[in-house]
Order: C-alpha cells, then structure tokens, then sequence
C-alpha cells in the first residue's frame, strides 16, 4: 500500500471514472495528488472523503491556462511533482462527411491539446527534479479503424505518436513518458460523457451502465468489459519505481479486444 509513498501526482479529469479510480488508488498507495474537472461538486466531495493529500482545482483542460493553474498548485501546495496522468477526455463529434471545424478544434483542444499542454508544463518542474513520470491516456482507437469516432481516433493516434517523441525529449533528464490503451471501459463516455450522465436520473443512469457493462463484455476474449480499476491499477504501475526503465511504450489494456480485426465473442 505504499507504492507511491512521497510522491505527488497530477490527474487530470479526476472526478469520474478512469480518473476518479486513479485519483483513490494513488492515494491509496500514499502519492499526495492534486485533481481537476469541471465538475466542480464532484470534485469538492471527493477531495474532502479522501482527506489531506487531495486537492482538488476546477480546470478546462481545453485551456492552457488552466491546465497551467493545476500544475502550480500541485508544486506550491506539495512542492514538487513525480508524476502528471493526462487523462483528461470525452466523446467528440463530427463525421467524415459532416465535420465542421469546431468539432475538429474541440477534439484536438480535449484530447491532444490537454496532453501537450500538460506536458509543457510538467517538464521543467519534472527536469529541475532530475525525475519524473508522464503518463498520456490513449485509445484502442488510436489503433483499429473500427474502435472509436472519426476525430477521436485521430486525435488519439497523435497522443501515442507525442508520447514517443516527448519520451525521446525528456529521457536525458530522467522522465520517463509513456501511454495507456484503454479498451471496452465501463465508464459514461459511451453515452454522453460524465456531464452527460449527471443529467441522468440515478436509475436510468444505472440501467445505462448495466447495458454498456453487458455490451462491453461480449467484445473482449474475457467476455467481462473493464473497468476504471483496470486502467488506474496500469497506472500506478508505470508510475511506480517498478516501471521505472519503461519509456516510449504504449501499454494496451484490452483484454485482448484488439487482437481480432474486428471483435466478435458474444
């Protein structure tokens, strides 16, 4: 349970799902970390449950500034930062044929401005340190053409691809930068988003989840769909002193999803 002990971290979109499991297990494992979202209340609730060493700061990360704010509070409240998890994202919209250009800024602002910015900010502090681990989340659809959404699978192809060369950048110093694939997670971006799922009444949003979880576990070899823990447990390990000589790598966490062309196992 100590994994992380006097480490401080960065999470971004920490309030639900994927970022919320990380945000508890890193304090879990006795990391002090400092969290943003935009949900606001969200947020407040869980800094104040899980205790002193998290703090939280509502950020857009569509916006640099912002993103900036979240990093200066984690090193003026603890000093330094061993780890940022750009995991901050949601669903995007916009065809082929009917994209517009605010949908295609959206995507890029959401799902790879974030993880650039991010790492804009971190780097220095993290060179000063002589150390540091950045962790981008990615996508299985940044690998198959039938994963994910026209913008998003485009905009996470170009987080795996800045991870690799901010890896090359940043490895002189002593950081490491590496990214996760997530593949048939149980979170609320399948219908909306975590904005999208507060809307909902908790029984229909519960119904939603049972329907997705079911859905999700036909599509994997496991034949069970995963769930933030799964994705948060790949953190904490390339976060860890255990993933220390681990750098430039994709981590894919699918339960094999990815292993067919196009997955069938119900």
């Amino acid at each position: 349970m100590d994994r992380l002990e006097g480490k401080v971290a960065v999470i971004t979109g920490g309030t639900s799902g994927i970022g919320e499991a990380t945000v508890r297990l890193f304090i879990e494992e006795g990391a002090a970390v400092v969290f943003c979202g935009r949900g606001a209340d969200d947020g407040q609730r869980l800094a104040a449950e899980l205790g002193e060493r998290a703090r939280f700061i509502r950020a857009d990360v569509t916006r640099e500034a912002e993103i900036k704010d979240t990093i200066d509070l984690a090193v003026s409240v603890f000093g330094r930062l061993d780890c940022l998890f750009n995991n901050a994202g949601g669903p995007t919209r916009g065809t082929l044929e009917d994209v517009t250009i605010d949908d295609f800024r959206y995507a890029m602002d959401l799902l790879l401005g974030s993880v650039i910015f991010g790492m804009k900010y971190a780097a220095p502090v993290m060179k000063a340190q002589s150390s540091g681990r950045i962790i981008n989340n990615s996508s299985v659809a940044a690998l198959r053409a039938d994963l994910g959404g026209y913008l998003y699978s485009a905009a996470k192809a170009a987080v795996t691809q800045v991870t690799l060369v901010a890896g090359m950048e940043l490895a002189q110093y002593g950081i490491t930068v590496n990214s996760i694939s997530p593949g048939g997670i149980a979170t609320p971006i399948f219908y909306g988003g975590s904005a999208a799922a507060r809307t909902l009444d908790p029984a229909h949003e519960q119904g939603k989840m049972r329907k997705l979880t079911s859905n999700l576990g036909n599509a994997t070899p496991l034949r069970r769909a995963g769930l933030p823990k799964d994705i948060a447990n790949a953190a904490l390990f390339l976060a860890s002193d255990e993933g220390a000589f681990i750098n430039c790598h994709d981590l894919v966490v699918d339960a094999g999803m990815t292993a067919a062309v196009r997955p069938s196992y119900g």
